[in-house]
C-alpha cells in the first residue's frame, strides 16, 4: 500500500449562509399562493438556491407542516430546500422525514428544537461563500473592506465575510453581491446586492446608479417587482432598513 498516496478525499470544516424562508403559515395552499403572487414575474429571481425553512413563527402552535407540498412548491420557483430549523420536536423530526438536514447555530451546535426565549428578528440570507476574485484587495483592519475592481457578470458572486464591500464598476444584472457589512457600488448595480448578511439591521447599500434585482438587509428583502422611486431609480440613491421595511432613498448632498 502507497501510504504517501493522496487520499480520495478529505474532510474539513466550513462556514456557509443560506437563505432563511420564514414559515408563518402551515396552509400550505395559502404559501402556495404567496409565493406566486410574489415570484410568478421574476421566474429567473432565484438559480436553485439553497434555503433554510425557518420554523420558529410556527413552533409554540406545534402547527403540522406539509413538507412534501412545501418543498414541491418551493422547487418550483427554483429554490432548493436542505434544511430547517427552530421547529418543535415534532416538526423538526417532520422535517427530517422529508430529507432535510437540522441546520446548525451559529456556533456550529445543532440548534436546539425547544427555546425558552423567542427567536431573533430575519437573520442573514445565508449562501455558500464564494471564492474571492483574484483581483480582490482586503485591508488588513479589525473589520476588513472587500474591493472588487472589475465588472461582475451574471452568474458571479462575491462576499465580503466580516465588514463592508466596495465595487468599483458595474454589478450586471445576474451577479449578486453580498457583505456582512455596508455595500457600496461606485456604478451601475443591476444584479442582487445583500447587505448584513449576518444580521446587521444597520447595514446598508448605496450605489451611483440603483438598478438592483433585488436589495437585502439582514435577510428582509425588496425585489424589483416594487418600482424604486423615482427619485432614486438610476440615480445615486441608499438601500437602509426601518423596522420591518427596505428604505430605497435618493442621496443628496
Amino acid at each position: 500500500m502507497n501510504l504517501s498516496a493522496k487520499p480520495p478525499f478529505d474532510l474539513k470544516s466550513t462556514a456557509w449562509t443560506l437563505t432563511a424562508l420564514r414559515l408563518h403559515s402551515a396552509d400550505i395552499g395559502v404559501v402556495a399562493a404567496a409565493l406566486q403572487a410574489r415570484f410568478a414575474d421574476s421566474p429567473d429571481l432565484f438559480d436553485d438556491e439553497p434555503l433554510v425553512i425557518d420554523l420558529s413563527p410556527l413552533r409554540d402552535a406545534e402547527a403540522a407542516v406539509d413538507f412534501a407540498q412545501l418543498l414541491a412548491q418551493l422547487r418550483g420557483h427554483r429554490l432548493l430546500p436542505i434544511a430547517a430549523q427552530g421547529g418543535s420536536a415534532a416538526q423538526m423530526a417532520a422535517a427530517r422525514a422529508a430529507g432535510l438536514a437540522q441546520a446548525m447555530e451559529p456556533d456550529g451546535r445543532p440548534e436546539r428544537p425547544e427555546r425558552p426565549e423567542p427567536r431573533p428578528a430575519p437573520a442573514a440570507a445565508p449562501v455558500a461563500e464564494p471564492e474571492v476574485p483574484a483581483d480582490a484587495v482586503r485591508e488588513p483592519s479589525a473589520a476588513p473592506t472587500l474591493v472588487v475592481d472589475r465588472p461582475l457578470r451574471s452568474g458571479q458572486r462575491v462576499y465580503a465575510r466580516g465588514g463592508d464591500l466596495v465595487v468599483m464598476s458595474v454589478v450586471s444584472f445576474g451577479a449578486e453581491v453580498i457583505a456582512d457589512g455596508h455595500i457600496h457600488v461606485y456604478a451601475p448595480l443591476r444584479g442582487r446586492a445583500m447587505a448584513g448578511a449576518r444580521g446587521d439591521t444597520s447595514a446598508r447599500i448605496f450605489s451611483t446608479c440603483m438598478e438592483p434585482q433585488l436589495v437585502s438587509i439582514a435577510g428582509i428583502y425588496r425585489t424589483s417587482e416594487t418600482p424604486l422611486p423615482a427619485a432614486a431609480a438610476g440615480r445615486p440613491a441608499q438601500v437602509r432598513l426601518a423596522g420591518q421595511s427596505i428604505i430605497v432613498e435618493p442621496l443628496t448632498a
